[in-house]
């Protein structure tokens, strides 16, 4: 019996309202459908100010004796208990992907975001306390090479004097998948190494020591890259993606194998100096494929892009200059995801974009019911 179904029967047998003895509002005794003869039961309430009507409609049969389980004999009658409806929330449990782009002129922005991280990280202490990360970092290619070996940062991982393009590196086949978390950069201004996580892992977990060190190393991703498929990795991440291919990274065996899970928010953080003009699809097809990936919740998906904002006026990027061109990430942000945030990636820090987007976390965790 639902709460509302008992407040019904409560306020007919306590205002002196009739009640038939074959119409309830728990359906027929014993389980059985009701029955079209059943008495109908309906209220409309319309408001001027707001010009919404809205019309609630019931139909039931069965004997009240026998359906009731609630005791009208104490005054005031008692309501049964229907134990703890409360959400069980996330528990600080949220599933990261930063997606931060290789290109040219990302050598201007990505010390920003380092610099951003441990403001990233107090407030979610603030916010969540005991927090359970996962942090995956894709660079939005499937390409790896070092063209210059002097990039190798540590001799175990690759010959500082060795030839281009592999520079003796060890390599696997996640380091040249779409939407695997990359784990040795190998661009300029790169970590320029192999990222060595807890666990064994291609993401980071709790169970990691220095989260700030590991984030460092996964996230400076360097730039002269290629041209980053942003939406393309993100869905390969959470899967199926748009490209028609048969992969599950997330699964057993998996590159990335693990990371999303049922019971956590996913947060997307984008990193991207450039027009979104590449990945598969639109913002629609992006928006869909990520609420189905969390059960088709859409408190569940949460993102911060951080890009250009050559595309509105006045902005950061070219101040003075009319608005250019469409940026299909500012319309996934702005008219299809229920939370996001864009900022512009020409401001001189982004701290304060990370402390807002973990207020609104906040909330959502605890409102988090897991599919």
């Amino acid at each position: 019996m639902s709460r509302h179904a008992a407040f019904v029967l409560l306020c007919l047998a306590g205002c002196g309202g009739a009640v038939s003895a074959d119409s309830t509002p728990f359906g027929s005794v014993g389980g059985g459908p009701a029955t079209s003869s059943a008495a109908t039961t309906t209220s409309t309430t319309t408001s001027s100010s707001t010009s919404t009507t809205s019309t609630t409609s019931s139909s039931t049969t069965g004997d009240l004796s026998s359906s009731t389980s609630f005791d009208i004999s104490t005054s005031p009658p008692q309501l049964p208990d229907f134990g703890d409806g409360a959400p069980l929330g996330c528990k600080g449990k949220i599933d990261i992907i930063f997606a931060v782009s290789t290109d040219w002129f990302m050598k201007d922005y990505q010390p920003r975001l380092l610099a951003a991280f441990p403001e990233f990280k107090q407030a979610l202490e603030e916010e969540l306390g005991d927090f359970d990360l996962h942090i995956l970092v894709t660079d939005s290619s499937y390409i790896w090479s070092m063209d210059d070996c002097s990039i190798c940062q540590d001799p175990a991982d690759c010959d500082p004097n060795g030839v281009p393009d592999l520079c003796g590196a060890t390599l696997d086949e996640c380091d040249y998948t779409l939407g695997s978390g990359a784990t040795f950069a190998s661009d300029p201004g790169s970590s320029g190494r192999r990222c060595k996580l807890a666990g064994g892992h291609r993401y980071i977990t709790s169970e990691e020591p220095d989260l700030g060190a590991a984030f460092e190393c996964l996230a400076r991703v360097g730039y002269a890259g290629s041209i980053p498929l942003t939406f393309d990795a993100i869905l390969q991440i959470v899967g199926p993606p748009l490209l028609g291919e048969d992969i599950d990274l997330n699964g057993p065996g998996g590159c990335n194998e693990g990371f999303l899970r049922n019971d956590a928010l996913l947060l997307l953080v984008i990193i991207q100096n450039s027009y979104e003009q590449f990945s598969l699809g639109g913002p629609y097809q992006w928006t869909k494929a990520l609420y189905a990936a969390k059960g088709g919740d859409e408190d569940a998906v949460i993102a911060l892009a951080i890009t250009t904002d050559r595309d509105i006026s006045p902005g950061l990027c070219a101040p003075g200059e009319p608005a250019s061109g469409t940026n299909r990430t500012r319309l996934f942000i702005e008219d299809y995801l229920k939370h996001g945030t864009i900022e512009s990636i020409c401001a001189p820090s982004y701290g304060d974009f990370f402390r807002d987007v973990v207020s609104e976390l906040a909330p959502l965790c605890d409102a988090f019911i897991p599919k």
